[in-house]
């Protein structure tokens, strides 16, 4: 399989807790709780549930010092390296640096006076917290409105630089940057002209970008432009779903580029007529059975015997109709079976698979 190689932006790497962002690291995959904070039950549950995904990091949004409070309940039980997201109150800030949160995300710029900026960047430092700025175009300050007129990718850089020349000036190296707005275009171009002007990793995202479908849809092609020019050390897929959806599409994303691989990789005809079987049916199937596998393999599903046995031969197991359906495994017919037995069968083999993988590594 052709696989191209995509240079990769040098960056710095800085630390999300345990995960490693920039630099060589690999890119990881974001998601956001939109459960309420103080709900620490919930949104623990939400975050497990993102992790079983595969999610590398998590960022919880927190209001309030009754959220931060809550948040340190949080931060104790979870899993993953979780993000806090603050806007203009600089006590809380420094509340969560201290109860343990991994990054800040914040906008220097809307904190207030120097000297709370500088109260926050010194708890960074002190507590070995990286920095996320986040700018989004729905957010700009209103003298950028009022010189360019509408969000364009010009106001975004110069937003996101009044920011970073804040940390430079207090000498604090250690964040990232995203830049985000709604418009695919507006935002590739922004990232594009600030990731020839720093050195810091930057997280990508298109904001508001929709439900699953159309949301999914402009983030894999905005994120796709980035991620294929080497643009990109952390995503988040945005979209108006469930938090476990956006870390599936973000993954999807990696290994439609051959970036990152996490989980089965479902190869399926569009089905037609000349299908043996009920192509849908079955990957909708496989799809919810595989769901907790987190170790990548090839999985083809595919309806008849025009491009069925290529496809399965590529994969790790494929089934292709005919008659008899064959189920391929490493590239080599295996097994007859019906309609009936095929899902069972493709989970057993995988399942298997995996079994091996596991005694093999601990020999």
């Amino acid at each position: 399989m052709f696989k191209p190689e995509i240079p990769r932006r040098k960056s710095r790497k800085i630390m999300v807790g345990s995960v490693a962002v920039g630099g060589d690291a690999p890119i990881s995959v974001q998601t956001m709780t939109n459960t309420e904070t103080c709900d620490v039950e919930a949104t623990l549950a939400q975050i497990d549930r993102a992790a079983r995904a595969g999610v590398d990091i998590v960022r919880v949004s927190v209001p309030s010092m009754e959220a931060a409070e809550a948040f340190g309940e949080i931060k104790k039980r979870s899993q993953v390296p979780l993000i806090t997201d603050i806007h203009f109150d600089y006590k809380i800030a420094l509340r969560v640096a201290e109860l343990g949160a991994d990054c800040l995300r914040i906008n220097p710029g809307n904190i207030g006076r120097e000297d709370r900026v500088q109260a926050v960047v010194q708890s960074a430092k002190d507590h070995g917290i990286s920095i996320r700025i986040g700018v989004n175009a729905g957010s700009l300050e209103k003298d950028l409105q009022k010189k360019y007129g509408e969000p364009t990718p010009e106001a975004l850089v110069e937003s996101a630089m009044r920011h970073i020349e804040i940390l430079d000036r207090l000498n604090f190296p250690d964040f990232k940057v995203s830049l985000k707005a709604s418009d695919v275009f507006t935002t590739v171009e922004a990232y594009k002209i600030l990731a020839a002007q720093i050195e810091q990793p930057l997280h990508l995202g298109i904001t508001e970008a929709g439900g699953l479908r159309s949301g999914s849809v402009k983030s894999a092609i905005g994120l796709g432009m980035l991620l294929a020019a080497g643009i990109g050390d952390t995503i988040r897929v945005s979209l108006a779903a469930d938090p476990v959806e956006e870390v599936k599409v973000g993954f999807d994303i990696l290994k439609s580029l051959h970036i990152r691989s996490k989980g089965i990789n479902i190869i399926a005809c569009p089905s037609c007529s000349r299908q043996e079987f009920d192509v849908i049916k079955t990957v909708n199937a496989l799809e919810a059975r595989l769901e907790d596998v987190l170790e990548h393999m090839d999985v083809a599903v595919m309806g008849c015997v025009v491009n069925g046995p290529g496809e399965a031969r590529e994969a790790n197991f494929g089934i292709a109709g005919g008659s008899p359906n064959l189920l391929y495994v490493d590239g080599k017919p295996a097994y007859k079976v019906t309609e009936n037995e095929i899902v069972d069968q493709l989970e057993r083999q995988v399942r298997e698979r995996i079994a091996r993988m596991k005694q093999e590594s601990q020999k």
